[in-house]
């Protein structure tokens, strides 16, 4: 995992930690002074802050904040001051219940972290929830959704570059067959796309649009219209292929539609800000012919965009 470019000058965690109480202290908080020391900061720096306020002040960072800060602007600062792994367990189960119920945060989740950090996330989430992660997806879908969720969120992939091009071109004639027949929710469908390695499913949807001249993602597109299974299939693929299409469309869709969408582009800043971020903002360029920063800037307003701006701007500090 990439880490945040952080000048070599940056203050040690007790000096952040005792800034940080010092932002919560006297008349109002200073929520400049928690921008300019929390998004200047990577994971594992986040992480020796949030202990050495602890132990401190005896109090967790993150209930301070939440104290402290309301709206947007919080749920982004909680989000990114979390440990990925806890973040990606708390964003699992929001997505689990009913009033936020949403797959795709499912979906990101088991397709686009690696096979270890999947892991963790699912050992994070029944630390915090005493549940599996697997057991709440089961109770909270159902029928092609959950035959669907339930593998992905299970799977160990193999994580190798290693390819067999027999296999490929096999499960290539698989797949379109499935497709063809309209089985979408077919047994070996769901298997070759929740088990095989990222490498080997790269190389079996490269091959199936050689074979038949459309990419799996166009010919599902067709039929997906009012299809939320569909939908959800192609976003699968998607993410497991070319994670920063994936995110530029949520990124999009947040942002130009009717009211912004403040969840879905607080998300992606937040869990892909230390990840491939640089290439989510030149796949955004290339799609909107506008800086990603710029867009983002356009929509929103105060701390929280000076929150999403700084976490965006990583490279330039």
């Amino acid at each position: 995992m990439a880490s945040l470019k952080v000048p070599s000058n940056v203050p040690l965690p007790e000096e952040d930690a005792e800034q940080l109480h010092k932002a919560f202290s006297g008349w109002g908080t200073n929520e400049k002074l928690i921008i300019s020391i929390l998004a200047h900061r990577n994971a594992a720096q986040r992480s020796l802050i949030r202990s050495v306020y602890a132990a401190t002040y005896n109090e967790d960072l993150l209930k301070a904040l939440d104290k402290e800060l309301s709206s947007d602007f919080e749920r982004a600062v909680m989000l990114w001051t979390l440990d990925p792994a806890e973040r990606d367990a708390y964003l699992a189960k929001e997505s689990t219940k009913m009033f936020t119920k949403n797959n795709w945060v499912l979906v990101e989740i088991a397709c686009t972290r690696p096979a270890l950090q999947l892991f963790k996330v699912k050992q994070a989430y029944q630390a915090r929830y005493k549940k599996s992660l697997e057991e709440d997806v089961a109770q909270h879908t159902s029928g092609d959704l959950r035959k669907l969720l339930l593998p992905l969120v299970s799977t160990f992939r193999y994580e190798g570059d290693d390819v067999n091009m027999m296999l490929a071109r096999s499960e290539a004639k698989i797949l379109h067959e499935k497709v063809s027949e309209k089985a979408y929710s077919d047994d070996d469908l769901i298997r070759i796309l929740t088990t095989r390695s990222k490498a080997q499913l790269g190389a079996t949807l490269n091959h199936y649009n050689n074979e038949h001249g459309n990419s799996i993602n166009k010919n599902l597109k067709e039929e997906s219209d009012d299809n939320d299974y569909l939908k959800l299939l192609r976003a699968v693929i998607t993410c497991l292929t070319y994670p920063e299409k994936h995110f530029e469309k949520v990124l999009r869709l947040s942002i130009n539609k009717m009211g912004t969408d403040e969840w879905g582009l607080t998300r992606v800043v937040t869990t892909r800000t230390e990840v491939d971020m640089e290439r989510i903002k030149e796949e955004y360029q290339r799609r909107n012919s506008i800086p990603l920063d710029r867009a983002i800037a356009k929509d929103t307003s105060g701390d929280y965009e000076d929150m999403l701006v700084a976490l965006l701007g990583h490279g330039d500090v």
